[in-house]
């Protein structure tokens, strides 16, 4: 069919990532994969540890060994969300629950890891396609005559393509 080969990896054994990434051998490893059931993750924080803290890791140690740039998606919720602007890479973090402290964990840990990697920090993703606030808004806005959303939140949407 003309498409490229794909490899499957088990997030939930993080420890089987780096023979993956040798096995392929990429100069580029992009990770969008994550547990991002916020609220589950409080009652299965062991489940999100190892996809958001632990499996970053190994990737991280991986790429460094074959110096291999990770580029590596989290989430604003590694910050405290008292802000009253958006945030930059340079602000205090102080997640406020299970699933901003895996993913902070992940970032510390590729950091620790001496990879070269970029790791971009997404908030309220959106796309033409799919589930998110932004068509819900919309598609309710046709149902109702009268909207009731939070008000009080600050931050910075991200487009899906990126």
């Amino acid at each position: 069919d003309g498409g490229a080969p794909c490899e499957v990896a088990d997030f939930d054994q993080p420890g089987t990532l780096p023979a993956l990434v040798e096995r392929i051998g990429p100069d580029v490893v992009v990770n969008a994969a994550a547990w991002t059931a916020v609220d589950k993750a409080e009652s299965e924080p062991e489940a999100a540890a190892r996809a958001n803290t632990q499996a970053p890791a190994e990737l991280a140690r991986a790429c460094r060994a074959r110096d291999a740039l990770l580029v590596h998606y989290s989430t604003d919720y590694v910050f405290p969300g008292d802000g009253h602007r958006p945030y930059g890479e340079d602000d205090p973090t102080g997640p406020l629950g299970v699933y901003g402290a895996t993913k902070l964990a992940g970032e510390q840990a590729i950091a620790a890891a001496g990879a070269r990697h970029l790791i971009f920090r997404t908030a309220w993703v959106y796309a033409a396609r799919g589930g998110n606030f932004l068509r819900t808004m919309l598609r309710v806005a046709g149902e109702r005559d009268v909207l009731r959303v939070v008000a009080d939140q600050v931050g910075t949407p991200t487009p899906a393509w990126l």
